[in-house]
């Protein structure tokens, strides 16, 4: 042990924290979506690779082998998604956390800007926004966007022609990752016999995640905010914007 110690190099420690932090990021970004469960299946293959080896079953060892052969691009294959949000995670608060921070603040202005125009105007809208959990699954079965929000964009997408306007919007940071989404929607019996489609499906979102919901009623035009399966309404721009504001803030400090 002694020897092993005299070994070590500052250089290996700093190599062993870099990979540590490496790893407990992926585990973050892959916490509660479909990724971990593969991720599972893929130690069961590697378990069973084993046994196979030392028990002498040659067949199912062969088989196994050829696939960890191609494990690579299996895997490329299975986590692009997850691949992708992990690069653009690097991109973001890790490196340039005042410009994160600030096209943050920008994403949330231009919500605030297409609420009160679709309040005006008494469209209704529903526009998710996701925190720390992962709104993969409701975001494959809507339309993927990738575009950056603004609010001309999101009047677009729930203007009565468009085809995707009863769906819901999902945004994370600064991205509109997808439109015309089916969000679960609540069979909570205590709630408002006035709650319309659009209420239930936010708060349905909001008992499944941590995700933020921003409604604009098409009945009344009244802008509502849902979080943690709660109701606060109707808000005007200010208390909108000042509400957006407050909540992400102490999502930071939390992480902080």
């Amino acid at each position: 042990m002694t020897e092993i110690l005299k070994q070590l190099r500052p250089q290996d420690l700093f190599d062993v924290l870099i990979v540590s932090v490496v790893v407990y990021r992926l585990l973050l970004i892959i916490k509660g979506t479909r990724a971990l469960q593969m991720l599972i299946g893929l130690g069961v293959l590697l378990i069973a690779s084993i046994i196979s080896r030392f028990a002498g079953l040659y067949t199912l060892d062969w088989l196994l082998q050829s696939f960890w052969t191609y494990i690579v691009i299996a895997l490329i294959i299975l986590f692009s998604p997850e691949i992708r949000k992990a690069l653009a995670k690097m991109g973001e608060a890790s490196f340039l956390p005042a410009f994160a921070r600030a096209e943050e603040l920008k994403s949330h202005e231009e919500i605030v800007r297409a609420a009160v125009s679709l309040s005006s105007r008494k469209i209704g809208g529903l526009i998710v926004i996701e925190r720390d959990t992962s709104l993969q699954d409701f975001i494959e079965i809507g339309v993927p966007l990738e575009a950056r929000v603004s609010r001309e964009l999101l009047l677009s997408i729930f203007h009565p022609t468009s085809p995707i306007h009863d769906g819901a919007v999902i945004i994370s940071g600064n991205r509109i990752l997808a439109a015309g989404c089916f969000l679960p929607i609540t069979l909570n019996p205590s709630l408002e016999k006035g709650f319309g489609t659009r209420h239930r499906a936010a708060i349905g979102i909001t008992e499944e995640s941590d995700a933020v919901a921003v409604i604009v009623s098409e009945e009344t035009g009244k802008i509502s905010l849902v979080m943690t399966d709660s109701v606060e309404g109707p808000l005007d721009m200010g208390t909108l914007r000042e509400r957006l504001v407050e909540i992400f803030a102490e999502k930071k400090r939390a992480k902080e």
